[in-house]
């Protein structure tokens, strides 16, 4: 290379790309990239806010600046719909989570050579950074990480397990997976543990599923204004203010609608904020969800339905979606192409589809559009502050 070349944009993977489409990894818009490879920073760099970055595999756009994250965030989703030919009719504003708001994590452990090492694994590799701080993660979440390090600094021989740390109604949930706790020793320190750091729930995992060990009051989860119990290891929104960006938009798209089925609903995050004066049929697969979601209805009185059925294996067939003025679905990251293929051949008005992978999204939108749907409305949301990881929430009408 025998001229400067500046970096245009970010790709999928969070490298750096020039306008002759080289890819540069560590590299902001705005920087250039010299004749002899090396950077000259440009405008939209910054100081990265965590001194793991670049090796923890944790974030992969901590030098970008405010600008270039909602753009990544939004570049992700419009593009994987221009991929498929689709573009909205509105497009509406990014929404990014701020620093210290992810309420979920799965942290791994290992024995570091005579101490334990807690956090994430680094870029491409199995070996783990220990964690000293996490600019991602809620402080009470963090907070815990050097105490668990104390928890299990006594234990000798190799062992290799995960933790995971849920922000909950009642406060820290933890799980701990693949750990031994064994005599009456380990067993008090544990429950001193819980009760020391006023743990909300102690669950572990050595290989028949969680066990809770510490639940002094029932767990629960705060949807749209309504206590629901939470099993270990639900699925839960990554952060507040990402779901209420996602449950708004599908609020304001599905107004006036009186019956609404909310497939995929998990705990409920979708059904409880449509609910009143919306009917809501809740379909859910997992059946600890679906038993929290039904308990929650009936204890709040709310008009939702619980439904247990898979919608992979057994999806709501054209005759049982025409019942509906409004469908919200909010599949895995692969996606729901089944289902949707159902849905395309149904006379359902309006349907909310809230995705975390725009790949697959945009596969199911390009089903739903040749099937007479418009894509009206389309929210990008980066939930994930620095990663590469990026949902959405969209509406299609016939």
């Amino acid at each position: 290379m025998n001229e400067i070349e500046e970096i245009v944009r970010v790709a999928a993977k969070g490298d750096g790309v020039t306008a002759s489409g080289r890819h540069i990894a560590g590299t902001a818009p705005g920087d250039l990239v010299l004749p002899d490879g090396s950077i000259r920073p440009g405008p939209h760099r910054m100081a990265p806010a965590c001194r793991h970055f670049g090796v923890c595999g944790g974030c992969q756009l901590q030098h970008c600046d405010e600008d270039t994250l909602a753009r990544f965030v939004t570049e992700r989703v419009v593009l994987a719909a221009e991929g498929q030919g689709i573009s909205a009719e509105h497009l509406h504003e990014t929404h990014l989570s701020p620093a210290h708001s992810r309420r979920r994590a799965t942290l791994h452990v290992i024995n570091g050579g005579g101490r334990p090492l807690i956090g994430i694994r680094e870029q491409g590799s199995h070996r783990i950074v220990d964690l000293k701080e996490c600019p991602i993660l809620v402080p009470d979440l963090f907070a815990l990480v050097m105490p668990l390090r104390a928890l299990l600094a006594r234990r000798k021989g190799k062992y290799g397990g995960d933790i995971s740390l849920t922000l909950t109604d009642q406060g820290a949930d933890i799980g701990i997976k693949g750990l031994a706790f064994e005599g009456l020793a380990e067993t008090e320190a544990l429950l001193d543990f819980a009760k020391e750091h006023d743990l909300a729930r102690l669950t572990l995992d050595q290989g028949y599923g969680p066990e809770t060990m510490w639940e002094p009051e029932p767990v629960t989860v705060s949807l749209s204004g309504m206590a629901v119990g939470f099993p270990s290891g639900a699925f839960l929104q990554a952060t507040h203010d990402g779901e209420a960006a996602l449950v708004s938009a599908a609020r304001d798209w599905l107004a006036g609608a009186a019956t609404i089925a909310d497939l995929f609903s998990g705990l409920g995050t979708f059904a409880f904020a449509l609910a009143k004066p919306a009917k809501v049929l809740a379909v859910e697969a997992a059946q600890d969800a679906h038993l929290a979601c039904k308990a929650a209805a009936a204890h709040g009185q709310m008009p939702i339905h619980a439904m247990h059925r898979d919608l992979f294996r057994n999806p709501l067939q054209p005759d049982e979606l025409n019942r509906f003025d409004a469908i919200l679905l909010d599949p895995p990251r692969a996606g729901a192409r089944e289902q949707v293929k159902l849905l395309a051949e149904s006379n359902t008005p309006r349907i909310v589809y809230v995705s975390c992978n725009p790949a697959s999204w945009s596969r199911d939108a390009k089903i739903l559009i040749d099937g007479g749907y418009r894509l009206v409305h389309l929210r990008p949301v980066g939930q994930f502050r620095w990663s590469t990881h990026v949902e959405l929430v969209s509406l299609f009408t016939r």
